[in-house]
């Protein structure tokens, strides 16, 4: 059984502020059940998506014209703000960090730029939803299906790419992404067959000296997969539910906890730091 004296913070929860998250989704009910979980923190970390691009984004210089299938929505951040305003008054024993969930952050620097200088953020994640197929982003669900191996295996190379492209995020959110809507079922998705890959995706995350996210809303990393990011240098570990409804704040945290620990990593420097090797 794990150490921890506590759970840590959940760094990855989406509100009615994400563009896929249900309107009776709220800042409130997610807080209070971080509250009756004895979690020390939480991050409102939103969906930063961009239907639309400026020139000055790689998007737009490598002939990116669209999201194909898109239904991303900017977040709106009078409200958000109000929002969090109020939760932080409302619930003082809970540290509460704005954030937002950048998608392809690599490809649109710029827009993502313009976002946080009118709307700063604690907690930045950085994410891959879609990859190129020809001038169109679509979605990495909609891909597996004709050849899955080669999918994830783009996939895991344009994270890379992601890492080594942006510097604005601080922990790069659910690795195993596309494995949520694997042919048949996450359960035939085999990932030692992947681990080369992996494990350039986590030399480069070490080298950038950020955070690796535990997901507890996709399929459970391995102890195995967390513990290739520590042999390649890995420095620390984010835990995320990647909620989308308040009951599924903190879901699954006790396990994800000793998948981390078991992997070589420990609680940090205090109750609201990311775990340490």
């Amino acid at each position: 059984m794990s150490s921890e004296p506590g759970p840590p913070p959940d760094n990855h929860v989406h509100t009615r502020w994400s563009w896929d998250t249900a309107a009776t989704s709220t800042m409130r009910g997610a807080c209070e059940r971080a509250v009756a979980l004895g979690l020390p923190a939480i991050a409102f970390t939103e969906h930063l998506d961009f239907t639309v691009w400026t020139e000055d984004d790689r998007a737009h210089t490598e002939g990116l014209t669209e999201r194909r299938h898109a239904q991303q929505m900017p977040i709106d951040v009078e409200g958000y703000a109000a929002e969090l305003a109020e939760c932080r008054e409302r619930f003082p024993e809970l540290r509460i960090w704005s954030g937002v969930e950048t998608g392809e952050p690599h490809l649109f620097a710029a827009s993502v730029a313009a976002h946080l200088r009118d709307a700063p953020a604690d907690r930045i994640l950085g994410s891959l939803h879609s990859l190129r197929d020809g001038s169109h982003l679509v979605g990495v669900g909609r891909l597996l299906y004709g050849n899955p191996d080669a999918t994830m295996r783009a996939y895991l190379a344009e994270v890379v790419r992601m890492i080594q492209g942006s510097d604005v995020f601080q922990v790069l959110a659910h690795v195993d992404f596309p494995r949520r809507y694997w042919p048949g079922g996450s359960d035939r998705f085999v990932e030692k067959d992947f681990e080369e890959e992996y494990r350039a995706v986590f030399r480069a995350l070490a080298a950038s000296g950020r955070a690796l996210e535990v997901n507890t809303s996709s399929p459970m990393a391995s102890v195995d997969q967390v513990r290739w990011f520590h042999e390649e240098g890995g420095e620390a570990v984010s835990f995320g539910s990647d909620a989308h409804q308040a009951t599924a704040v903190g879901q699954r945290f006790d396990l994800a906890v000793d998948i981390v620990e078991a992997a070589g990593f420990r609680p940090g420097r205090d109750r609201f730091d990311f775990w340490r090797r």
